[in-house]
């Protein structure tokens, strides 16, 4: 989280975490911002350099704070899984920012991590999850296991060739068109 909500939007958030049962793993900023509860002592312990890369599979959370927006893209491809990270912010630049910077399979702006998840992205059932960056890359269905294999076999004497698409008058024209885009959505 950036520096700026240490003491004002962290306090809050971390006690709400640990009413409901979340451990935090903090870094020395941080932790001194969690307030006073009655699972302080149980819940909030200081981060190791692991915790920033472990998937707990968990209510335990690793928090971290940086300086800079450029800071937290760096930490996040650093330490992230890549499959699916997200931005809580109010800053659409910020947004559109983060989608494009973070190597992961799935960015999201405002909503919980949880949505990757390949029934919700309507893949059918999900079979497995990638974080590699070709072929499929984060949730997976059938159709991204599937690998196409594609066989032809002239019955010509000669074999065929292949004509000019679109040349000359009365064939047909590639349907493709341009795209005008001043701005992405994300």
């Amino acid at each position: 989280m950036h520096d700026a909500v240490i003491n004002s939007i962290w306090p809050e958030v971390a006690g709400a975490l640990l009413e409901t049962g979340v451990e935090l793993r903090c870094n020395q900023t941080s932790i001194h911002a969690v307030p006073p509860h009655p699972k302080r002592e149980q819940l909030v312990k200081l981060a190791t350099p692991e915790d920033y890369h472990t998937e707990f599979l968990s209510l335990t959370m690793a928090v971290t704070t940086v300086s800079s927006f450029e800071e937290a893209i760096a930490f996040i491809n650093g330490h992230s899984s890549h499959h699916t990270d997200s931005i809580v912010t109010e800053t659409t630049a910020n947004a559109s920012r983060f989608c494009r910077a973070v190597d992961s399979a799935g960015t999201f702006v405002n909503a919980s991590t949880r949505f990757a998840d390949g029934l919700r992205y309507g893949f059918g059932t999900e079979v497995g999850i990638s974080t590699g960056k070709t072929h499929a890359r984060g949730p997976v269905g059938l159709e991204g296991l599937v690998i196409y294999k594609y066989m032809m076999r002239s019955l010509e004497d000669g074999g065929h060739t292949v004509g000019e698409f679109g040349a000359g008058e009365g064939q047909k024209k590639y349907k493709h068109e341009g795209i005008n885009v001043g701005e992405v959505p994300f």
